[in-house]
């Protein structure tokens, strides 16, 4: 059990500007917040000072100023930030009698889940923190760092760097410049800036089926109690290897194909496993992948590496079958994979962004964007065909060292939507991968078996 000890509203060290941002990028996000954790090594306690860890914020914060205000509704059932230097949210607390081994191997769930803030979604949008994070001590003397990103404010790229100058500031170290200027003009991503008119959707054919209503669910009704289990699969840098040999030999067709990235592979090998899991004979139900790209480079020109807002975009494969998956080598789902990725340039984002700004209700995108399909069948949803993979890879958490060491852990807190897996892979060079992911509980058992015979 975590027992909350101490918390703390933190402003921003200095007078900031009292500005309000909005993007039509952040719009098709949540307003719940991120969640993930980093877990240290036992050390000192006397080390781990939450005073320091406070006046650092204080003083990140005066930098990533927009992360210490809230968000505002405006019309159209949009928001935007709100700059009133309401603060962020610090917790100090405890887990008496636990180690960081009881937390059995980070899968997010159980004791996990209570290593974040708890945020109350009750409470007003204008109430609610942006950023909120908490200290947790181990008996064993490890401690984890739980932080809870408003989805509607920053995505994963801009979070990491935020992360990350505030851990310098609390080691004391100087600042460089990308860490005392980010970019909070969040206007780079707003339509009415980029375009003039709709030509971009029409023009170039993109419909943005990825805000549309995913394939249903037409399998059995399933049971009543059908529940969510989540596991972390473990793929060794071999087994990585071995895949990306796999996919690339073939698309399905007996074509050779470019090389596939890691996570291509990866993911391509995750659809066709969790499509083989759900299988019940039904070859023909619809499914289709949804995946995350960080647009700032792909925008001409591109956006500042230093921008703190939220770019990242969705985009799904085309729509295919089960059977197309399961009768088809891996190569075939990662290149689908692979297509849905590099779709995404200058023009599909400004015609996104067109898109985005003509939407009428903007709720029902979300919906669409973030949870599983509806089943056909009335009542609650018993069945989901469809997978959303998002690549961690490549965060640089490794710098998130607040003085106590570099963590060990950084990773997902809690998945309660099933069909979201989340890959992650370790800055130590090793090529080792973890997968987490999220599937009806009864499918679990045949996708772990699935997963690595296949390999």
């Amino acid at each position: 059990m975590v027992n909350i000890q101490s918390s703390y509203t933190v402003t921003p060290s200095e007078p900031t500007p009292e500005v309000r941002l909005f993007s039509l990028c952040e719009q098709i996000k949540l307003r719940t917040h991120a969640p993930s954790f980093y877990a240290y090594n036992p050390t000192n306690f006397d080390k781990i000072n939450i005073h320091n860890l406070r006046d650092a914020l204080s003083k990140a914060l005066s930098i990533y100023y927009p992360f210490a205000g809230r968000l505002c509704w405006t019309q159209g059932g949009r928001w935007e930030i709100h700059c009133n230097a309401k603060g962020a949210l610090l917790i100090e607390a405890s887990c008496k009698g636990k180690t960081l081994e009881d937390l059995r191997d980070f899968v997010p769930n159980g004791l996990v889940t209570q290593l974040i803030p708890n945020i109350d979604y009750s409470a007003p949008l204008e109430d609610t923190p942006i950023l909120a994070v908490q200290l947790t001590r181990f008996s064993c003397g490890g401690v984890t760092v739980g932080v809870a990103m408003c989805r509607g404010a920053l995505d994963g790229t801009g979070g990491m760097r935020f992360i990350n100058t505030w851990a310098k500031l609390a080691r004391g170290e100087p600042l460089d410049e990308s860490d005392q200027y980010p970019c909070h003009d969040r206007t780079e991503l707003n339509s009415r800036k980029m375009s003039t008119g709709s030509e971009f959707s029409d023009k170039n054919g993109h419909d943005h089926s990825e805000y549309g209503t995913p394939p249903p669910w037409l399998g059995s009704l399933g049971t009543e109690d059908a529940k969510v289990a989540v596991e972390v699969m473990k793929l060794t840098g071999e087994q990585v290897k071995k895949l990306k040999m796999k996919a690339t030999s073939t698309n399905g067709n007996g074509e050779m194909t470019k090389p596939f990235s890691s996570f291509e592979a990866i993911a391509g090998h995750l659809w066709k496993s969790v499509s083989k899991a759900r299988y019940e004979g039904n070859s023909a139900q619809p499914t289709r992948l949804t995946t995350l790209v960080n647009c700032r480079n792909r925008l001409k020109p591109p956006l500042p590496p230093v921008y703190a807002g939220n770019a990242a975009f969705p985009t799904t494969t085309p729509t295919c079958t089960f059977g197309d998956l399961i009768e088809n080598p891996v190569g075939f789902a990662a290149t689908k994979v692979k297509g849905a990725i590099a779709k995404v340039d200058d023009e599909f984002v400004r015609s996104a962004l067109e898109y985005i700004d003509n939407v009428k209700d903007m709720n029902l995108i979300r919906y669409n964007f973030h949870y599983p399909a509806k089943s056909v069948h009335k009542g609650p949803s018993k069945g989901n065909p469809n997978l959303f993979v998002v690549s961690w890879m490549n965060f640089s958490y490794e710098h998130a060292d607040f003085g106590w060491g570099v963590p060990y852990y950084f990773g997902p807190v809690y998945m309660d939507a099933e069909g979201k897996a989340f890959c992650l892979n370790k800055p130590n060079g090793d090529g080792m991968v973890h997968v987490a992911i999220s599937l009806d509980s009864a499918h679990m058992p045949a996708f772990k078996k699935i997963f690595y015979e296949d390999i």
